[in-house]
């Protein structure tokens, strides 16, 4: 146990109320405060990580500088508070009991028998108080709903912490639902009540309402959720839709969530200096330029799935002031319906990462169009790859180059599996074609050198940089001296493997095997995303 002050955000009612934002808009406060903050991540479902999960189930996985596949919800942690979370900042039910089953096996529970509690309980806070060591704050976040079963140990692990720790060392924040009925004209606080009375009933009495409604909530039902609740009238604060997430900081300060925090944790008054913060949602609320993004994807039915993608290109329209108007573009439809019709009219072309065969032919046809027409073009893992293979197929003349990805008989490999690379803590890691899929991507942050200038150094102002990565294939070195020879240039590298290819002819046509989206904040956004969107303004 130690000294670190903790935040459990729990919610209620149903899931998808912005738990997450909450979480990160109430750590952002306390940074901008002067506190050293950290953010915890608490995933109920059995899988060890959501690394294996389809992006069209569970949205996009992050990744962490030290090569964890996490939930979407750490990227969020790391873009309000401008840091590097690590793999203790994600916690799942599977890697919980994997633990537990592990030290059972190896009989370090000295023939006991094993138990939710206190086994897999212990578990838990052991792994809570280690992800707080060293912080003023740490914010947790328990997805899911209270009263799901999947919680329940979780929920537990919270009743136990709060019991153990000072009364002002811990707090919950209970995110909930107000909804407005419109035939009866009014908002109702039923949903929130029972919500509590479940926690209650659990053992855990909330110290804060965080209320998710569609109209301002009135101070008579504020009053109301107080009493009712058995929480204070100052800590009940609502949650209305924002239009953009970097403003729930803001309007939670307006609506005066710092004085309830600073009076249950004992601390000072003075209010967080977020001038620098608040001119960029302002420039995000209110730009001054706009221009059309084309943006190549295949699993658009959920937007989820390229959430840390869509924020670094809002925040790089946040330090411009641009408004970057996302066009949709499902490259199964570019197959079908041409590719001029689609992307006609855009100002930039992006080509974003993916996995599997399906619809590549129509992101193939996209970079062509990007190449030939002289349109800004990113291309980004996946999307750098095509980009190669495309160059090589309709440039140098290698009609069958391909990525054994998705024909793994290929005579032209030009994207391949390397069977050993060393990974982020240098040990040497064995990937093959039968794999098991979780855990054998190249993941985390690798270091790379940027050639001189290169539209890449250009981009970065420096030769040696680092981004986190997540593929399993790579880019074959072995075409580099026919694909030079015919314009194209490697414009950084780690060792042998290819990090980025550009074209110098063109206005500017740039591809990166890492995803810079994964490093981006709304202070200092991805360098990368950022000079691809200046040269897109730029040339209009």
């Amino acid at each position: 146990m130690n000294n670190c002050k903790i935040i459990f955000v729990t919610g209620g009612v149903l899931s998808s109320l912005g738990k997450g934002i909450t979480a990160a808009s109430v750590a952002t406060i306390l940074k901008h405060s002067g506190y050293n903050t950290t953010m915890l991540k608490i995933d109920p479902y059995l899988n060890v990580d959501p690394g294996t999960m389809s992006p069209l189930e569970h949205g996009e996985v992050f990744v962490t500088h030290d090569g964890a596949e996490t939930d979407l919800d750490i990227g969020h942690y790391e873009r309000f508070l401008n840091t590097h979370l690590n793999k203790i900042n994600n916690i799942t039910t599977g890697q919980i009991y994997s633990k537990v089953i592990k030290k059972e096996r190896q009989g370090k529970y000295l023939g006991q028998t094993i138990q939710v509690i206190p086994h897999i309980v212990d578990e838990i806070k052991t792994a809570i108080y280690k992800a707080s060591k060293g912080f003023d704050f740490m914010i947790v976040e328990l997805g899911g709903t209270v009263g799901d079963i999947e919680g329940m140990p979780f929920l537990e692990a919270v009743r136990e912490i709060i019991f153990e720790k000072d009364r002002h060392q811990t707090m919950n924040i209970h995110v909930t639902l107000v909804p407005y009925l419109k035939a009866a004209g009014e908002l109702k606080t039923k949903p929130t009540q029972h919500s509590v009375q479940e926690l209650r009933r659990i053992g855990i009495r909330p110290d804060m309402l965080v209320c998710r409604c569609e109209k301002n909530l009135p101070e008579e039902l504020k009053k109301k959720l107080a009493f009712s609740c058995d929480i204070h009238i100052d800590a009940v604060i609502q949650a209305k839709d924002a239009k953009t997430i970097y403003a729930v900081p803001m309007e939670f300060l307006d609506d005066g969530i710092y004085e309830p925090l600073a009076k249950h944790f004992k601390l000072n008054n003075q209010k967080p200096d977020m001038k620098r913060w608040s001119l960029l949602v302002d420039n995000l609320l209110k730009p001054q330029k706009s221009i059309k993004l084309a943006f190549v994807g295949k699993y658009l039915k959920l937007k989820e799935a390229y959430k840390s993608l869509l924020e670094a290109i809002s925040h790089s329209g946040a330090k411009h002031s641009i408004k970057v108007q996302i066009v949709w573009c499902d490259s199964e439809d570019i197959e079908k319906q041409g590719v001029k019709d689609i992307l006609s009219g855009c100002d930039c072309i992006l080509v974003a990462g993916g996995f599997g065969n399906r619809g590549i032919q129509g992101k193939i046809e996209a970079i062509k169009y990007a190449r030939t027409h002289d349109i800004p073009y990113l291309g980004i893992c996946l999307g750098m790859q095509l980009a190669y293979i495309e160059y090589l197929q309709n440039v140098v003349g290698i009609k069958d180059a391909t990525s054994v990805e998705f024909d793994k008989n290929t005579k032209e490999p030009a994207v391949y599996l390397i069977e050993q690379f060393i990974n982020t803590t240098g040990q040497k890691q064995l990937r093959t074609s039968i794999s098991p899929l979780g855990g054998t991507m190249r993941l985390g942050s690798y270091e790379f050198e940027t050639e001189k200038n290169t539209k890449i150094n250009d981009a970065y102002k420096t030769i040696k940089k680092s981004e986190r990565h997540r593929h399993r294939y790579e880019v074959n070195p072995a075409y580099k001296d026919r694909l030079e020879k015919a314009g194209m240039i490697i414009s950084a590298h780690n060792g042998k493997l290819i990090e980025a290819i550009e074209i110098p002819s063109h206005k500017w046509f740039v591809g990166v095997q890492f995803h810079p989206e994964f490093t981006s904040t709304l202070e200092y956004p991805s360098p990368i995303i950022d000079k691809f969107i200046q040269v897109s303004l730029n040339g209009k």
